[in-house]
């Protein structure tokens, strides 16, 4: 049977650590699924807009009519306001409720994701929604270590925002981090002694998501 992988980039730069992980991902997986289906979606280049009223009246609908399927989100429908937001909504949860797989990248950005990355997130998730049984894979990038263990660890609100809205959401445990740590080591002065450091994540996150994408 032939499966379905998502792509979401999400990193404001072009040549970005997160963005090469996630070609490492998805490179392998399309090696691996010759016959499979590559959905390609880049957030920074061609951002989603945020959420308006119209989105919130829908959610509303679906929670005060106990509607959980996502084919029948259309149903909340009923103001022109409501079906243009509705025109925004429809291909990208098209995409993703055609996914198997669903990965995305995300530098760390002010301790968090990047704002593209949520925005998206808010134009495809609603009240009481289950996603499973796919599959989340994040490919990540973050000027310093935020790892367990390290001083900075209670500032991360990337992983840990990721891993407890997938799975406290989207009902999904299948989900897996693959990151590099310490890329500021590269330009800033204070971090230079670290440089091995970060070559050493690059190189073992490099080899983390070949192997991953060529298992998905």
């Amino acid at each position: 049977m032939s499966s379905t992988l998502l792509h979401l980039d999400a990193s404001a730069r072009r040549a970005s650590f997160s963005r090469e992980l996630g070609d490492a991902v998805a490179d392998a997986w399309r090696a691996a699924h010759p016959d499979g289906t590559y959905l390609h979606r880049d957030l920074a280049r061609d951002p989603v807009p945020h959420i308006d009223e119209a989105w919130t009246e829908l959610c509303d609908h679906l929670l005060e009519h106990r509607i959980t399927d996502p084919h029948r989100y259309r149903e909340a429908v009923r103001t022109p306001a409501q079906a243009a937001t509705w025109a925004v909504v429809e291909p990208l949860l098209a995409e993703l409720l055609a996914a198997d797989v669903v990965l995305m990248t995300a530098p760390m950005y002010n301790f968090s994701i990047p704002s593209a990355l949520k925005a998206w997130i808010d134009q495809v998730t609603f009240p009481k929604m289950s996603l499973a049984p796919r599959r989340f894979v994040v490919a990540h990038a973050r000027g310093g270590a935020y790892g367990p263990g390290t001083p900075r660890h209670p500032y991360d609100h990337q992983e840990r925002y990721l891993r407890d809205f997938v799975q406290g959401h989207y009902a999904v445990d299948d989900i897996t981090f693959v990151g590099t740590e310490l890329v500021n080591s590269r330009l800033d002065p204070a971090l230079a002694a670290r440089r091995a450091q970060h070559d050493d994540s690059r190189a073992a996150a490099l080899a983390a998501a070949r192997k991953l994408g060529s298992t998905l």
